[in-house]
């Protein structure tokens, strides 16, 4: 497995310069901030895609956008291919490098720059977490609405890179929705800045493109979000069903009447068995699967839209409707689904996927989720976000068997072409990385994929940001 994915060639030019390019970059960083020794490189090779490992030639960890874009002049002067870098919690190998790049981290930029609580905005560094921004403005009242699993330590300029999603987006949106300005640093250590404080900025969207572009196009060294102010009140609900074809049919159908919770997350037996032992969070352990629902509002709202949920899912055969009774309780049920991840990796190894499909598809797609992995032999626990269809089954196998590990990874690729051609798309917030890089040919015709490699080379002529990552090796078009 470890082999499957390629990566581009090593430039052998770039290699045999490894100690000039240390000593030159020494000069624009402090000692600190410059990681060059073998074994110090180690925890960089990889993010959380541990199937598939490169150490980097060198990390550099600038402290200031100005250091960012000395760096990138730098880079870009000698065609050193630059591997942007937040937390490392890429599942798509977003964040794996190669030998002969530079790994530009952003962690030490990890400060919030402002509050603005008139017009509702965060202005952070790029290596602020997630979870951090909602946690400086909660006693005002306030939030950020993004909340992906790994909100504790994945950062916002990784979220960006990947427009992340979480939870919560089926009403909040994803990162796209939630963001209105960048400073970015182009290849060549320009600066610029895209968007701002104002709903709507003049001009091509750019800040469109730059969100979920994987760190192709610049480097994002500051955001400036949009803040929430909380609901009156937020209420999550149980609602367990015999089959997960019945639960996604309930999801298809709540959508479909036109009712928006804040939230609808998915588990099948196989996912609420793994988080019950791990969080004890009350789940229902005599169904087959699972729905988080979360409704928010004054008393009388939450009350009126259940009611309405409710009588849908009783016609689908729910078998259990639990409120939760209290704040520690509705904590209980979150931290088992976010946990979802973690509590797996306690028990097997296993690859997330992360394809999207349209909510009338929901149960077919998991009907054949299963019989795809079924037949490679092979165990699958799905927990996802479902009310925008945003899938995540959990392939469990045996990293340390080769012949199992290529069988899950096929089985991985099988399932994101059914996404496809039920009408969904390879990912909704994992990004493409190196792991669905050689599907994209499934998605898209040459003449798209040939116009968003003219767009990433307006910006990256020599296509040194991100190398082996979204597109084709053989399809590459640079200069």
């Amino acid at each position: 497995m470890a082999e499957a994915i390629s990566f581009l060639e090593p430039r052998a030019d770039v290699l045999a310069r490894r100690s000039t390019i240390v000593a030159d970059l020494a000069d624009l960083l402090a000692p600190e901030c410059l990681i060059h020794e073998a074994r110090e490189l180690v925890p960089f090779e990889t993010d959380a895609f541990v199937s598939y490992r490169r150490v980097p030639l060198a990390v550099a960890l600038p402290r200031s956008t100005a250091e960012v874009a000395a760096v990138m002049k730098y880079c870009h002067r000698y065609g050193i291919p630059v591997v942007p870098r937040g937390a490392g919690t890429s599942l798509s190998g977003g964040a794996i490098p190669q030998e002969d790049a530079v790994v530009l981290g952003l962690s030490k930029m990890n400060r919030i720059l402002d509050i603005d609580y008139p017009n509702r905005t965060a202005t952070v560094q790029a290596g602020v977490t997630n979870l951090n921004v909602s946690e400086n403005v909660s006693a005002d009242g306030f939030f950020y609405a993004p909340d992906p699993s790994s909100q504790l330590a994945c950062t916002i300029g990784g979220n960006i890179g990947m427009n992340s999603g979480g939870a919560h987006c089926l009403k909040y949106g994803v990162t796209t929705n939630n963001l209105l300005g960048v400073k970015l640093v182009l290849t060549d250590g320009t600066i610029v800045d895209l968007g701002g404080k104002a709903l709507d900025a003049a001009g091509y969207d750019l800040l469109g493109l730059v969100c979920g572009s994987e760190g192709q196009l610049g480097i994002v060294t500051e955001a400036t979000v949009r803040l929430i102010a909380k609901p009156e009140g937020a209420r999550p609900v149980l609602f367990g069903f015999d089959t997960s074809e019945d639960a996604g049919a309930c999801v298809a159908d709540v959508i479909a009447a036109g009712i928006v919770p804040v939230a609808i997350e998915f588990m099948d037996k196989p996912a609420i068995e793994i988080c019950e032992a791990f969080a004890k969070a009350g789940y229902p352990l005599d169904v087959g699967a699972l729905l988080i629902v979360e409704v928010e509002g004054s008393e009388a709202e939450m009350d009126d839209m259940l009611a309405s949920i409710v009588t849908i899912a009783r016609t689908h055969g729910v078998k259990t409707v639990r409120e939760c009774q209290s704040a520690t309780e509705a904590a209980l049920i979150w931290k088992g689904r976010k946990s979802a991840f973690g509590a797996t990796g306690r028990i097997a190894d296993y690859i997330c996927m992360d394809g999207t499909v349209p909510l009338s598809q929901l149960s077919y797609v998991l009907k054949k989720t299963a019989e795809i992995v079924d037949g490679y032999g092979l165990r699958v626990a799905n927990v996802f976000h479902a009310g925008d269809g945003n899938m995540h089954p959990l392939i469990l196998f045996n990293a340390n068997d080769p012949e199992d590990a290529a069988k899950a990874e096929a089985a991985g690729n099988d399932i994101l072409r059914l996404c496809v051609d039920a009408g969904g798309c390879l990912t909704g917030e994992h990004g493409v990385g190196i792991e669905k890089r050689d599907l994209m040919r499934h998605q898209y015709a040459k003449v798209d994929l040939d116009q968003m490699m003219a767009v990433r080379s307006a910006f990256d002529p020599g296509w040194i940001l991100n190398p082996s990552k979204v597109f084709p090796l053989d399809g590459r078009s640079a200069a």
